[in-house]
């Protein structure tokens, strides 16, 4: 299939108007929508076509608070590294939807993965945890061009989240995500817009 200057075009808006989304309205995600979502991400790359992601939706409330708990735990720790003032705002910043969002996914990576018979992994077994975030990348665009926000949550011990919910010991928690519809639309990191970090833009080197 050749691609045109439309399909360019609402790439590069998908892609401007992708943000990592903490402000959530509580309606709900169509479970049409999910289901597409879900299909998305079989459409990711992944090294020797291993597809090393295992997707859990969480819908538990008990299993949510616990999750919550450890991220909350997990913020207050991760604040005591800054000196007084950064702290400040540090704790200003609002860095997770889980109280809001209607979707939480726990994205995980099976590191005995059998698929793909160990193509590509050989020096840099790395790349199948790499091969997840390649998926999770494919899921956050595409539900962004079902105008679902995605936020995605690294603030969180992995290994008790594994322990709540239960996770085979062979895989790895990747990405904690929450997905739902935008309090409000931006095409400016949310840190940009608190002043924590501005966009920087970086060079390709060439040798």
């Amino acid at each position: 299939m050749e691609l045109s200057d439309a399909h360019r075009s609402a790439l590069d808006d998908i892609l401007t108007w992708r943000r990592d989304v903490r402000h959530f309205l509580q309606d709900p995600v169509a479970a049409d929508v999910l289901a597409r979502l879900q299909r998305s991400m079989d459409h990711a790359p992944s090294v020797g076509n291993s597809r090393p992601w295992r997707v859990m939706q969480v819908d538990s409330p008990d299993r949510r608070a616990r999750i919550i708990e450890s991220f909350e735990a997990c913020n207050n720790a991760a604040a005591e590294a800054y000196a007084p003032e950064a702290r400040r705002d540090y704790l200003a910043l609002k860095l997770a939807g889980l109280r809001e969002a209607p979707v939480h996914l726990a994205v995980f990576t099976d590191l005995t993965v059998e698929e793909g018979r160990g193509l590509g992994r050989q020096t840099m077994p790395e790349v199948l945890s790499y091969s997840t975030v390649m998926a999770i990348h494919t899921l956050w665009l595409a539900a962004r061009a079902e105008n679902i926000g995605l936020g995605w949550v690294s603030i969180l011990d992995p290994v008790a989240v594994a322990a709540i919910l239960d996770a085979p010991p062979s895989w790895s928690l990747t990405g904690y995500l929450c997905l739902g519809h935008a309090e409000r639309i931006s095409d400016t990191p949310l840190l940009h817009e608190a002043g924590w970090q501005a966009d920087t833009t970086q060079p390709w080197i060439i040798r």
